[in-house]
């Protein structure tokens, strides 16, 4: 066999030279504050017993879907899922795809056409970047939650005047990388105001916002307002999957077009199953007490967090955030890697975000937050922060 290739070597070398390179880890028994599970719905024993339960009452006893959804694999459970996340998130439909990254490389790559114009966050996820890298639209980047640059860019271009140009808007609800939000409601008016379509990835909001973690559009009202949702299920739900929520044509035309789902095996019964069970939960939490509820324990947890910032005045630390995640600058790799294994060897599982995942002098330690950490493993692990910072 011929010798790994000498360019792709000296990627590697570069990336362990700038403290970058990634390993795969071991899973621990540390203080989970690195997970996305935020309502501890991957843990569930009673999610699990229901999902196993659901396919047995209903005889469906196959173990893969067979093939891709448009070929032998579109079992009956897809138009049961597909119809409850439609009236969950009071969309026309939904579609599923096998994962977030999945569903937004589909959309990305086949919904703008060329001449049309893609106006996206410059802290947009790296799955709707290598989406729009696929497509034949223009893209171009506006400043990080800032209207006033995206409404100069929408106003700029002279081919947007154009009546068969479309402009799409992507950002997210909360930003993975910072835990912050735009204001959504702000935008939608102004895409509405110039006509342009607006595209949210919801993946960090659902089970975390909203009324039985409906997701910050919902909340606010606006649903109605945007042309395509993402929502994924491996984060709050704590299982796997995605769905795309928008028009019926929207939906008819992804089924068409969308590589990512034509060209694939579907997901299993057992998945959609647990999809099913984890939305059930949402809806129907297993106790009266409001107190014991996931999503009310969590956002607790959020705002005790950040009670403890302010109480031990590390704010200038942290990016202003009222979701699941928050994030502490540490500028440097090498500083960033470090002070996650000191946090790590005192038995919390807090994790450093390297560039290039973020900006080079941004180099953060990523707290995510959930149902079950406790306010003492909250108020320890800032504290052993002020020591390390």
């Amino acid at each position: 066999m011929k010798k790994f290739p000498k360019k792709l070597q000296q990627k590697l070398h570069n990336r362990e030279a700038t403290h970058a390179l990634r390993q795969l880890g071991d899973s621990t028994s540390l203080v989970d504050f690195s997970s996305n599970d935020y309502l501890g719905f991957s843990k569930s024993g009673t999610i699990f017993k229901n999902t196993h339960e659901y396919l047995v009452r209903h005889d469906i006893t196959q173990n893969g879907a067979t093939g891709s959804r448009l070929l032998s694999g579109n079992h009956a459970l897809f138009g049961t899922v597909e119809s409850m996340l439609s009236n969950f998130h009071n969309s026309e439909s939904a579609l599923i795809f096998n994962s977030g990254y999945d569903a937004n490389i589909g959309f990305f790559s086949c919904v703008p056409q060329r001449g049309d114009i893609i106006l996206y966050d410059e802290l947009i996820h790296a799955s709707i970047r290598d989406g729009i890298s696929m497509s034949h639209a223009k893209a171009y980047k506006f400043k990080h939650n800032d209207l006033k640059d995206l409404e100069g860019k929408i106003l700029r271009y002279p081919d947007s005047k154009k009546e068969e140009t479309e402009i799409y808007v992507v950002t997210e609800s909360v930003f993975s990388m910072d835990g912050d939000s735009p204001d959504l409601l702000a935008m939608s008016q102004l895409t509405e105001k110039h006509k342009v379509l607006l595209i949210v990835d919801e993946a960090h909001a659902v089970g975390v916002f909203g009324k039985n973690g409906v997701g910050l559009l919902q909340e606010l009202g606006i649903e109605k307002k945007v042309f395509a949702r993402l929502v994924t299920f491996g984060k709050a739900l704590g299982c796997h999957g995605a769905a795309l929520l928008g028009s019926t044509p929207l939906k008819q035309y992804l089924v068409n077009f969308a590589r990512s789902f034509i060209y694939t095996t579907a997901l299993s019964p057992h998945s959609l199953s647990s999809i099913l069970m984890a939305y059930r939960t949402l809806n129907f939490p297993h106790t009266k007490d409001i107190s014991l509820k996931p999503i009310q324990k969590l956002n607790h947890n959020i705002q005790f967090f950040k009670s403890e910032i302010k109480k031990h005045q590390l704010q200038h630390y942290f990016v202003e955030s009222y979701s699941a995640i928050h994030c502490c600058i540490v500028p440097g790799n090498e500083k960033v890697k470090m002070t996650s294994k000191e946090l790590q060897e005192k038995g919390f599982d807090v994790k450093p975000i390297l560039s290039p995942t973020v900006l080079n002098g941004q180099e953060r330690l990523r707290f995510c937050l959930h149902s079950y950490n406790s306010e003492e493993n909250i108020s320890e692990v800032l504290q052993l922060l002020i020591t390390l910072l």
